[in-house]
């Protein structure tokens, strides 16, 4: 049995392992910092560690939307570093057989879409798992972890 925690960002649902997800946060208060990408909304201050907040909305290219009771942080490892994606809600944890994941065809996958791991079928609908290591490019990875250990 494979646990997928499944949320919504803007019309579309999208999933990430529970395995890879070390915990669901409501969101907080979220500090700018100067020199990140735009995906960064900034970083927040976890149970006393710096966390870099990465917006999966501005990443998918969806305009950013203010903040309510739905909206979560996913907070995952990308690269050893935790990261808060944030996500519009999360909606439910789906047990799934393994062979109910199908892979992305190597022929789809491209820099801009390298954060796809999986395909599902949930209710007729098709749901992507993203992969967290993969989500950030390579400079935002390395502009990040510069920030982050400066502020530790």
């Amino acid at each position: 049995m494979i646990k997928q925690a499944l949320f919504v960002l803007g019309e579309e649902k999208y999933g990430m392992d529970i395995m890879e997800i070390n915990i669901i946060e409501r969101t907080g208060s979220v500090e700018k910092v100067p020199g990140l990408s735009e995906n960064f909304k900034g970083i927040i201050r976890l149970r006393g560690d710096i966390v870099p907040v990465y917006s999966l909305r501005r990443r998918f290219g969806l305009a950013d939307i203010p903040y309510d009771d739905d909206t979560r942080f996913v907070i995952s490892s990308c690269g050893g570093m935790t990261v808060a994606y944030e996500v519009d809600k999360v909606v439910e944890i789906l047990q799934l057989e393994e062979d109910q994941l199908f892979s992305v065809p190597e022929i789809a996958i491209n820099n801009d879409n390298r954060y796809m791991k999986n395909v599902i079928n949930h209710n007729g609908q098709l749901i992507v798992i993203l992969d967290p290591e993969k989500i950030m490019t390579e400079q935002e990875r390395a502009a990040v972890d510069k920030i982050v250990n400066k502020n530790n």
